[in-house]
């Protein structure tokens, strides 16, 4: 399901139907091991509180506000284009008297110049959900934001190793989400898109299954 917005672009809703957003934070604790891989996540960015960080396609939240909670100097900067999970978002984060940086929309040009250079940035299950152009130019424009040996990571699904892998993750997010833009992912395509928008040292760091499909989590370098 795709929803127009006033950027005219499409995105895919959180959980595949805006209908199913409230029960985004529930479904991906109990189906795909959250706590592990944010946790490798969080390892693995060690925020500093010199640093700015962007959360692309942050979702509800639940990334951008435990990296500020860890580091409160730490700027963070949640992007997403769909304004109900931002909300979502907002309201978690109020909770926790947390300041963050919401911004609504798509990583454009346009946002990349608003934004600024960051030092990092971080995506959690966007990049299943897009198409492989959208994949590509993600990527180029997550380059073109961060600054000099800035590093990039990434949490989402990737190739689908086994049999009973790609038997959950066909039963599962490509029953929400579709095939068009879920197949590359499942077929490994994520290193090399990274690879091919400039970053260095991609790596594949953790591999964790899921009764959903397996999580993997990519990072690289920007060297220039």
């Amino acid at each position: 399901m795709s929803i127009k917005t006033p950027e005219e672009k499409t995105f895919t809703p959180a959980l595949g139907y805006s209908f199913l957003t409230p029960l985004y934070d529930s479904a991906i604790a109990a189906l795909t091991r959250e706590s592990l891989w944010r946790g490798k996540m969080i390892e693995q960015l060690n925020p500093a509180p010199h640093e700015r960080i962007l959360d692309v396609g942050c979702g509800t939240g639940s990334l951008v506000t435990q990296i500020k909670s860890l580091s409160l100097l730490t700027q963070v900067i949640g992007l997403d284009p769909d304004p109900e999970v931002l909300e979502v978002a907002k309201n978690k984060a109020n909770r926790k008297n947390l300041e963050i940086d919401w911004k609504e929309g798509f990583l454009s040009a346009e946002r990349v110049s608003e934004i600024g250079p960051v030092c990092k940035i971080v995506s959690s299950l966007v990049f299943h959900q897009t198409p492989l152009d959208e994949k590509r130019r993600m990527l180029k424009q997550m380059f073109s934001v961060l600054k000099t040996d800035g590093e990039l990571c990434i949490a989402d699904y990737g190739l689908q190793r086994t049999k009973l892998m790609r038997l959950f993750f066909k039963a599962t997010v490509q029953q929400l989400d579709g095939f068009r833009d879920t197949q590359p992912n499942a077929d490994g395509v994520l290193p090399g898109l990274i690879e091919e928008a400039g970053f260095s040292q991609v790596e594949e760091l953790e591999v964790i299954p899921t009764i959903t499909g397996s999580i993997s989590i990519y990072t690289g370098r920007k060297i220039v």
